[in-house]
């Protein structure tokens, strides 16, 4: 039987040759160089624009685009279709999409002021497009905290040690929050102080395991049950289970409050706490599967405990009888291996901090390949630990990534009782950065949207905490069909279909830049992207939500709302790409002629045309 070590070697070589070859390549394609100065030195005001030391960028970069996305994806593939396509698209996609993806969209935001890929396509396309743009992705996020929530609703159902763990967590970063930026102790003390306590909470969450409702948990016989076993009958049975409902409910409420706090008191504290998290399981689990193969060893092999290949069509795991590798597979893996989310984090933010231009490579490029390198400790987990103990869909299979991951660890000497609810923990702090990460980004796009209110129904679509509501309402809707394959690939589609998005920004700009330049690095990906995205959409709205969930099914009326609504938000989400595709084609075929010449000769700003 194989064992995991193949995956992990893999991708550690390809990614190497591809950082050393192909990153190296890309950055003299677009024209690095450090004489040029960049937007952090240029506008820096000591809050947006500020330079920042090129390790400690991408530190914050990382823990931006490092959600659980490339944790979720990869398990729910692997267990469709096998290991094997699952692992041979991170490895090949990422260094040949995915980074590409991620280092246009900052190298294009450099030499835009840092600003975003939707005020960098209306530049070209005009208004309409960027407002189009913006649109997708305030849609795009809303599938963000709904399939996040929902995920974290079954990791903590399954580990309700991590429950306990992730609120003293949270707990934790609002504390260091105070003591850096209202106290002003000593930064260094801090990291000391709280990063131990972020590792002590596992150890507390072990002895004091919390659920709200329930009476067995296999992974916690201990639980402390807060409400009974039984639940009334207004909590929402997600995934068959009332304790997982109450845990969205509770994720969706923090999620909105979260997003209205000043950045100062949760979302950076708790984004650097959390990089220790990051750094200790992708770094420590890799570690531990090249040492538990040739060193020591494990309290079971580190061998695959699922299929290589089950099928074109799917595994008798999948929800849905018919599931299609193509296009599904690639919508599935929604961050391990591409991700329109990150081309949001990589314009208009990372833009801001980068000190010299040469730093895109190494943190644009770098920084996707890490990942990946994510994606393959997931494939390598649920690997171990196959689809046991998940009765009730792959959903609920997912928290098996603490299962291979506690296995795993063992290679250092850590209990399984230790190392599992310490993966847990890790998967539910990057789920719960991501999940409101996304409500905030959403409220800034509504706000860029309406500009300066000017009417009432501007201002109260621009109140903080009105759209923070909407936001998270029609999140709650969307969950109501408790279909993990839907929600999922209804995200990833949306995500993908952003990224292919932002590709095709990124090679309006190459073109109006230099007509003479080569657009298949970026072209290429966006050709491939834009087709597998949107059949994959049109696959979930017409197939696995209209014909099996409503009309060969027996749906109730909250399955119709849930269904309804992703229906529309799908065909709503293609309608505006291909709207936005047929207006980059025309920028592209007219070579980024104005008046005869090339609108941005310099590689910088182009002039924006009104629609």
């Amino acid at each position: 039987m194989a064992g995991v070590i193949w995956i992990v070697a893999l991708v550690l070589v390809l990614f190497t040759v591809s950082y050393v070859g192909y990153g190296r390549y890309l950055s003299q394609f677009v024209g690095l160089d450090d004489s040029r100065e960049t937007p952090a030195h240029k506008y820096q005001d000591g809050q947006e624009y500020v330079p920042a030391k090129k390790p400690v960028l991408l530190g914050h970069h990382y823990s931006s685009i490092a959600g659980g996305a490339p944790i979720v994806g990869p398990i729910t593939a692997a267990l469709v279709w096998g290991w094997v396509p699952a692992a041979l698209w991170v490895a090949i996609g990422n260094p040949l999409i995915g980074a590409v993806h991620d280092f246009v969209s900052l190298s294009g935001s450099l030499r835009h002021e840092g600003k975003s890929i939707g005020y960098i396509i209306g530049e070209y396309v005009g208004e309409q497009g960027k407002n189009m743009l913006l649109w997708f992705a305030f849609l795009l996020t809303i599938l963000v905290v709904a399939v996040f929530a929902l995920v974290i609703g079954f990791v903590f159902d399954s580990y309700p040690q991590a429950a306990t763990a992730s609120m003293l967590y949270v707990a934790l970063a609002l504390v260091f929050g105070f003591w850096l930026y209202q106290l002003n102790l000593p930064f260094s003390v801090g990291t000391v102080v709280f990063v131990t306590g972020i590792f002590a909470t596992v150890y507390v969450g072990i002895q004091y395991p919390i659920a709200f409702f329930g009476a067995e948990f296999e992974n916690a016989p201990d639980t402390i049950v807060l409400f009974g076993e039984t639940a009334p009958s207004i909590i929402p049975e997600l995934g068959f289970n009332p304790n997982v409902g109450m845990w969205v409910l509770v994720m969706l409420v923090y999620g909105a409050i979260a997003s209205v706090l000043p950045v100062w008191m949760l979302l950076q504290p708790r984004d650097y706490l959390s990089s220790f998290l990051l750094y200790t399981g992708v770094g420590g689990a890799l570690l531990a599967v090249i040492v538990g193969t040739f060193v020591t060893s494990t309290s079971e092999p580190l061998t695959f405990q699922v299929d290589a290949w089950y099928g074109a069509f799917g595994s008798e795991n999948a929800g849905y009888e018919l599931m299609p590798l193509f296009p599904l597979l690639f919508i599935t893996i929604a961050c391990g291996t591409v991700s329109g989310f990150h081309s949001l984090v990589s314009s208009g933010t990372t833009a801001k901090q980068l000190d010299k231009e040469t730093d895109a490579r190494l943190i644009g490029y770098g920084g996707m390949l890490g990942e990946g390198l994510l994606a393959a400790v997931a494939l390598c987990t649920i690997g171990i630990a196959g689809f046991a103990g998940a009765s009730g869909g792959i959903g609920l299979a997912l928290p098996n990534f603490a299962d291979g991951g506690g296995v795993i660890l063992t290679a250092f000497g850590i209990p399984e009782s230790y190392g599992a609810p310490f993966m847990a923990l890790v998967l539910a702090s990057f789920l719960l950065t991501s999940m409101d990460t996304a409500v905030r980004l959403s409220r800034y796009m509504v706000e860029e949207l309406v500009g300066t209110p000017t009417t009432s129904i501007q201002s109260f679509a621009a109140n903080r905490y009105t759209n923070t509501s909407v936001v998270v309402l029609v999140a709650f809707l969307l969950l109501g069909t408790g279909s993990w394959e839907d929600l999922w690939l209804l995200f990833g589609g949306a995500n993908q279909l952003l990224a292919a998005l932002a590709l095709l920004t990124g090679t309006v700009w190459l073109t109006n830049w230099d007509r003479s330049k080569q657009l298949i690095s970026t072209g290429g990906p966006l050709a491939v992207m834009g087709v597998i995205t949107v059949l994959g959409l049109l696959w979930v709205a017409f197939y696995q939500v209209l014909f099996v969930r409503l009309i060969s099914g027996d749906p109730g009326i909250w399955i119709w709302i849930a269904a309804g609504s992703q229906i529309v938000i799908n065909l709503t989400l293609v309608g505006l790409a291909l709207a936005l595709f047929w207006k980059g084609y025309g920028n592209i075929k007219s070579t980024g002629d104005v008046g005869g010449e090339p609108v941005a000769a310099d590689g910088g700003d182009g002039i924006p045309e009104d629609d």
